[in-house]
């Protein structure tokens, strides 16, 4: 009986050791697995001339809030979008007369916060794709929301000011992304699979972001897509009507005659 106590004893003091040379190895940090992401590369171009299927397009230097996202096509594989909501709901800030950031994606059903940080009104308004909704007049230092709860694209606007604009892409998937200036994207924690890949672009061409919605199968030694080129809608303006489909007032000019 004592042999086989201290053989057990001997046993537990390997185990401990092993554990002690383990995270002597890896700092103290704790162990975990691999995160399974994908990485996305864009190339955003713009045509050298309004023909865009005859001639040679240049890069863009700022890539930046173009939208990917993945949604499964194996049954298996299928994730509920309820899993990548955010614990505390997502702002659209209005401040110096600008959205900040001015492209947001978040999963349906997301509730988004329209703080107002500039000292005077705003009147924030969505009437054309997407989730349509009309916050009305609100002063500075409060804030309204919006509950996303049905995939699309919206535009926002502000009533009072034109210059203001916003879009707000709302996915059934929790896989997606947008990219930095540097056209770069990752999306994490996708299981292996096939999935449609759908991309958005608000300057982009709407016929070459049809094409490149395509199926993409993700493993582990596929991971990597791109790159990914969208090429500039020449074309796009960034005018608009306002709530009422009229145009803006343009502000009283400052330059008049003083008594």
């Amino acid at each position: 009986m004592r042999f086989e106590a201290g053989g057990a004893m001997s046993n537990a003091w390997k185990v401990l050791g092993g554990l002690a040379f383990l995270l002597a190895c890896t700092g103290g940090a704790q162990v975990r697995a691999p995160e399974k992401s994908v990485i996305v590369n864009v190339v955003v171009s713009q045509a050298a001339t309004t023909n865009v299927s005859q001639t040679a397009a240049s890069k863009i230097q700022d890539a930046s809030n173009v939208a990917v996202w993945l949604t499964a096509l194996d049954h298996t594989e299928r994730a509920d979008p309820d899993s990548a909501k955010p614990q505390n709901p997502p702002q659209l800030v209005q401040r110096n007369k600008t959205f900040e950031p001015h492209v947001l994606i978040v999963p349906v059903g997301t509730l988004v916060e329209f703080p107002n940080k500039d000292p005077f009104f705003h009147n924030i308004f969505s009437l054309y794709d997407g989730r349509r909704f009309d916050l009305g007049l609100y002063e500075a230092g409060t804030k309204r929301s919006v509950r996303f709860d049905r995939p699309g694209v919206s535009f926002l606007f502000c009533n009072i000011h034109a210059e203001m604009s916003a879009v707000v892409i709302s996915v059934d998937t929790p896989y997606f992304g947008l990219s930095d200036r540097s056209g770069n994207i990752i999306i994490h924690n996708v299981p292996d699979g096939r999935y449609q890949m759908s991309v958005w672009y608000e300057r982009g061409s709407p016929e070459r972001l049809k094409e490149s919605t395509r199926v993409v199968t993700i493993s582990d030694s596929s991971r990597n897509i791109g790159p990914l080129e969208v090429l500039q809608n020449p074309t796009f303006t960034p005018t608009h009507k306002n709530k009422y489909g009229l145009d803006y007032v343009p502000p009283p000019n400052p330059d008049y005659d003083r008594p």
